[in-house]
């Protein structure tokens, strides 16, 4: 490898691209990375991360709220958008050093400029210099879809969103997807009147029906208000700087902030794959075998821009799995089989393995357990918002196939349940296991 600058050259140092640079170098590679912005990628710099903290800051509401039923004589309560959005800011910082300096530790050298492939062993950077590499990886994540019509500069994305100046007091969020919704629970919470547009009539696809259908029904009771098979058509900006959205066969709705939250596509543009013929998907994704290798031998990648599986897990699993292949003298592939994951909405959900219409189609005869139930603390709290946990049973074998629950602390409870069903653990097996009294997850082995 000594007629190259480098064993492997990283163009990205997100999740993803983070594990294989850190991996591959405590094999003995000798490794590059570059990043354009800031080390972490999206989910610790503008996404899950951050999210999860105004996630956690905005559930107060309730918690103070529900604190008097608890005995708490609380004074009535004021927010400032400005302290919760800079200690956010302030901990994404935190996190951005910790990551350079795992890769500095770990002897990676980085490059803080975009990088661009000139070559099947060449990179470009921003500074005009090229660097060789035996191998590349590219772990350039994804990027917002901003849609196309007038006004649609007056939008921001969840890249923006986090460094609002104030509180905006109306907002109107585009989607229907995990990022649409965590955020109108977000602003809902924090005392903005919300407003979520679907161009089509259905939330989060993929989830089980029930379990979105509760958290419609839980979100629209508290006064999200929602408006479906709505498109945009315009976005106006009036003199006092609020907005006036307006879409077709719906009335206009006026609001100080539009959230772009319609999806995301993998971030290549401008990435020189055509220089050397890598070939992308028609949504832009690069494709990749079991191994991460792209159609050029020596460029692979990992993460959202393979458009796979667009969670950091998966991207921190593919490369790690890249760099034990690769340069730890152990080929693996990532199993993709039973992936949990959750939406950070108010009341959060969670789910692992098949829904019960996807177990259905696959599997034909199954049974299905739910538990719908108040928690003990709403009930104290005067609150009516209930819990609901489906368990989907192939009957023939009596495994589980599918947990799915919507409830205060789902996300906890299913990583947890998710071992079981990774494991292909049946409903006796469940039954078997003592309940641990009194919490909501002894539901999970009660479901008759």
């Amino acid at each position: 490898m000594a007629d190259y600058d480098f064993d492997l050259f990283v163009i990205g140092a997100g999740s993803g691209g983070v594990r294989a640079a850190r991996v591959s170098a405590g094999y003995g590679a000798k490794v590059a990375i570059a990043e354009e912005y800031r080390v972490g990628g999206t989910c610790v710099i503008r996404g899950c991360v951050p999210k999860k903290l105004l996630v956690y800051g905005a559930h107060f509401a309730e918690d103070l709220h529900d604190a008097k039923r608890f005995g708490w004589e609380v004074e009535t309560p004021t927010f400032n958008w400005a302290t919760l959005r800079d200690n956010v800011l302030a901990d994404v910082d935190r996190l951005n050093k910790a990551y350079t300096e795992t890769l500095d530790n770990n002897k990676v050298t980085t490059f803080l400029e975009r990088a661009t492939i000139a070559g099947p062993h060449e990179v470009k950077l921003a500074s005009g210099k090229t660097v060789t590499a035996k191998v590349i990886l590219i772990a350039t994540g994804g990027w917002p879809v901003i849609p196309d019509f007038p006004g649609a500069e007056h939008g921001v994305t969840s890249n923006e969103v986090f460094h609002l100046d104030s509180l905006p007091k109306r907002v109107v969020i585009a989607g229907g997807g995990y990022i649409a919704n965590e955020f109108a629970g977000i602003f809902h919470s924090l005392g903005s009147s919300v407003t979520l547009v679907n161009r089509s009539d259905t939330i989060l696809r993929g989830y089980d029906e029930q379990i979105r259908d509760r958290l419609l029904q839980i979100s629209m009771t508290k006064g999200i208000q929602y408006r479906f098979n709505c498109h945009f058509e315009s976005i106006e900006k009036k003199e006092d700087g609020s907005l006036l959205a307006s879409f077709c066969d719906h009335d206009p709705v006026e609001a100080d902030l539009v959230l772009f939250a319609i999806g995301r596509r993998p971030n290549v543009e401008g990435l020189g794959l055509d220089q050397v013929g890598i070939t992308i998907t028609p949504h832009g994704a690069i494709p990749v075998d079991a191994h991460n290798k792209t159609n050029v031998d020596s460029i692979y990648a990992v993460g959202d821009v393979t458009d796979r599986v667009q969670l950091t897990p998966v991207a921190i699993r593919e490369g790690h799995a890249f760099a034990d292949t690769l340069f730890g003298d152990n080929p693996r592939t990532v199993d993709y089989d039973t992936i949990p994951s959750a939406v950070f909405s108010q009341p959060p959900l969670a789910g692992v393995g098949l829904t019960e219409a996807q177990a259905r189609n696959k599997l034909g005869s199954i049974k299905v357990y739910s538990s719908d139930f108040r928690p003990m603390k709403n009930v104290l709290a005067g609150r009516n918002e209930r819990s609901l946990y489906k368990m989907i049973v192939d009957a023939t074998s009596d495994r589980v196939v599918g947990l799915h629950m919507i409830g205060p602390d789902a996300p906890e409870i299913l990583q947890a349940a998710a071992i079981a069903v990774k494991a292909g653990l049946t409903k006796a097996d469940f039954d078997a296991t003592v309940a641990l009294h009194p919490s909501m997850a002894e539901e999970l082995v009660l479901m008759k």
